[in-house]
């Protein structure tokens, strides 16, 4: 049953600070999981709840397949979390997380179920923008070349072969999800959305991270940080500043100093 306590389990993860003001959604990288986010959870004030989603086909779910399209997946996730609606939320997505979540956000509104009160986009160039990509038909060894030019992966893991293995079918499913993915023209959601970038991410300029001010009809703002494609764990104390000021006027303190 789609609406259960244990199905919602399956695909959502809250490590710390269960019933805060607000919830933060996170949705992770191609071949990421969950627990990428658990050190930004721990970080995070008190007020603040991250519900980290955990994709099928990795960690306990590997047995499940892996969705191969954007949307399929954001419909997925928009379906469990209509039904939770008790507090406001952000969206936050890194890489293919952040198409994930503007589909998410946009399914959310057709649903007429409450919109976030913000789509954060994280390392990755905006919906509208292209560039010819096709990881997800390399063999093993180019993919593993992409995971090092992206340096988010441990460089002792690219080299055991079992461990490839077992993540390949995974990562190419994502990467298929990602590089077929595209929205529908001149889609824009109702709520606003950051950008974050970092400034030597090979691949996405800051222009393509501008570039999410098209998909908006509410307020943009960009933030650049200093660093690659996962500026995001290197540079974890300036992001938790930055989400922290985001969020602050869901915090109950902000919203008693309004009434």
């Amino acid at each position: 049953m789609t609406g259960s306590p244990d199905f919602f389990d399956q695909w959502f993860k809250s490590f710390h600070h269960d019933g805060a003001d607000v919830r933060l959604i996170c949705l992770p990288h191609a071949g990421g999981s969950a627990s990428g986010f658990f050190r930004l959870s721990a970080a995070l004030p008190p007020w603040i709840e991250v519900l980290a989603a955990q994709y099928p086909g990795r960690q306990e779910r590997r047995r499940e397949p892996a969705f191969t399209e954007v949307r399929a997946l954001a419909e997925a996730l928009a379906e469990l979390l209509a039904d939770r609606q008790d507090r406001p939320y952000v969206l936050l997505g890194h890489s293919m997380g952040a198409v994930v979540a503007f589909e998410l956000a946009l399914s959310m509104r057709r649903r007429g179920a409450r919109s976030p009160g913000m789509l954060i986009a994280s390392g990755r160039r905006a919906p509208s923008t292209t560039r010819a990509e096709s990881v997800h038909r390399l063999d093993d060894a180019g993919v593993a070349n992409e995971l090092r030019l992206l340096n988010g992966t441990d460089p002792t893991f690219l080299q055991d072969p079992e461990l490839i293995e077992m993540i390949m079918p995974v990562l190419r499913a994502d990467y298929q999800a990602l590089e077929t993915y595209q929205a529908v023209p001149n889609s824009v959601v109702a709520c606003p959305i950051t950008a974050l970038v970092g400034d030597h991410d090979p691949r996405t300029t800051i222009d393509e991270a501008r570039a999410w001010q098209a998909h908006t009809v509410a307020e943009f703002d960009l933030r650049i940080f200093a660093g690659g494609h996962f500026f995001f764990d290197d540079r974890l104390s300036e992001v938790v500043n930055v989400l922290t000021d985001i969020l602050l006027p869901y915090s109950a303190a902000a919203q008693d100093a309004q009434m």
